[in-house]
């Protein structure tokens, strides 16, 4: 069987190694560079491999193609193959059939990789031989590569879920659905959240959903699809008469004839968006069979997730806090939302169709000043200069954060939270949250 590999990041060079150990022939090609570090492994594996090209005679005879997440099926490449009837997959769909355990996956345009990161955490603390991968960490074909026979918690992309066919996880979960990427689905939001509700489509009545009961639009896709899979709700705002909720401070899991009862005020999490993580990852921890004492330990000592709500340092009593993984708006609602002080906020980036309305009466509320940060920021301008008195545009992440610490005051604090793409002036969001934090250092 021949494989061809697009792309030569950590998807596509761990399928490449999972190819090569089960006897494939492989071909790894990428339009762009390679990085040193990956270019390394594929010498040191013998892996044929091409750069800034798609040689079509080598592409085109391929059994099957593993596509990288970020490459979009409108790819001049991709379109050809689809053409010829070449079946193109996701590293989760081939590495799948090689991982003799379920997996647990956790989808969601927000809360996701908290979420994943958590059940994780729950899940490893409670003695289970468990792996973390998908849209973070190393490679999930790479990792069964190595261990085939580890229960693997996969955070996944829509874009990953695109590219599925007999995937199945045991333990699916959609932490809740907002508009966000629509730029790669042709600005239509219902080809966005069939994209997310692809996580349950192979699952069998031995297997569960785990779901959001408060979001809007994971209940009208429930009322009027199908899902064999046991359905776990979570809410805080309804008391559930099966699933998880929240009642007089306490979280409630609800789901047998013994209830469990954890205070929120214990969490080490904080934020009513955090309630629901927690929430999804306790409920998989309970179906998972781990030990409440754990669970509750797990719970009050998880430290949380680079990039997300980070507070990086408290300089002339002004908070900066590094938010940098909120890559659309209603991320940043969550982050705005949790602002108990004056803010200043820095926003901005490649715009993937965002709609700014739902942020205005949180804008007007928490936040005295706003620096857009980006190439084009006038969506940004139009969204908000009439609600704050300042708003100033800057185009390096060191004049961001020089101009915050000017508009800035004692008791204040300075939010990065972009509600934006970074690909404008920064890597990715990582880059630009290492950027916040490095200038910030400097003040």
């Amino acid at each position: 069987m021949r494989i061809v590999v697009l792309g030569a990041g950590e998807s596509g060079v761990g399928t490449a190694l999972l190819a090569l150990k089960k006897g494939y022939s492989v071909f790894v090609s990428d339009f762009g560079t390679i990085a040193d570090k990956y270019k390394q492994v594929l010498i040191n594996n013998e892996i044929e491999w091409e750069e800034q090209q798609h040689s079509e005679d080598k592409i085109l005879n391929a059994d099957v193609v593993m596509k990288s997440p970020g490459i979009p099926d409108k790819a001049p490449i991709v379109q050809k193959l689809i053409a010829t009837g070449i079946k193109v997959v996701s590293e989760i769909e081939f590495a799948y059939t090689f991982n003799k355990e379920l997996s647990v996956a956790i989808t969601g345009s927000n809360g996701k990789t908290t979420t994943t990161m958590l059940t994780y955490h729950l899940l490893k603390s409670g003695g289970l031989n468990v792996g973390l991968a998908g849209n973070i960490g190393d490679s999930y074909a790479e990792q069964v590569s190595v261990d085939p026979n580890k229960c693997y918690v996969l955070e996944l992309s829509s874009f990953q879920l695109d590219g599925i066919e007999f995937y199945r996880p045991n333990i699916a979960v959609i932490t809740n659905i907002s508009p966000d990427h629509l730029d790669r689905y042709n600005y239509n939001y219902d080809n966005y959240i069939a994209a997310k509700f692809r996580i349950t489509m192979n699952q069998t009545e031995e297997d569960y959903l785990i779901y959001d009961h408060d979001d809007v639009e994971i209940q009208k896709w429930l009322n009027t699809h199908e899902t064999k899979a046991q359905k776990i709700p979570f809410s805080i705002s309804n008391k559930l008469e099966k699933g998880v909720y929240v009642d007089n401070d306490q979280i409630v899991v609800d789901m047998s004839d013994e209830k469990f009862v954890l205070p929120i005020n214990e969490l080490a999490l904080e934020g009513m968006h955090n309630v629901k993580n927690v929430m999804a990852a306790t409920t998989i921890a309970q179906l998972k069979r781990i030990r409440k004492n754990s669970i509750r330990e797990s719970l009050s000592n998880f430290q949380g997730v680079e990039h997300r709500l980070e507070k990086v340092a408290k300089i002339e009593n002004v908070q900066y806090i590094n938010d940098s993984k909120a890559t659309n708006v209603n991320a940043t609602f969550y982050a705005l939302d949790s602002m108990k002080t004056p803010t200043v906020w820095i926003v901005g980036g490649v715009d993937k169709g965002n709609d700014y309305e739902e942020l205005l009466p949180l804008v007007h509320e928490k936040v005295k000043a706003v620096i857009c940060l980006g190439l084009d920021n006038q969506k940004l301008k139009e969204a908000f200069s009439n609600i704050v008195d300042s708003l100033i545009e800057v185009q390096s992440m060191e004049e961001a954060v020089q101009q915050s610490k000017l508009l800035a005051e004692s008791g204040d604090t300075v939010l990065l939270s972009p509600a934006c793409a970074s690909f404008d002036l920064f890597k990715n969001y990582e880059d630009r949250g290492e950027k916040f934090k490095e200038e910030v250092m400097k003040l």
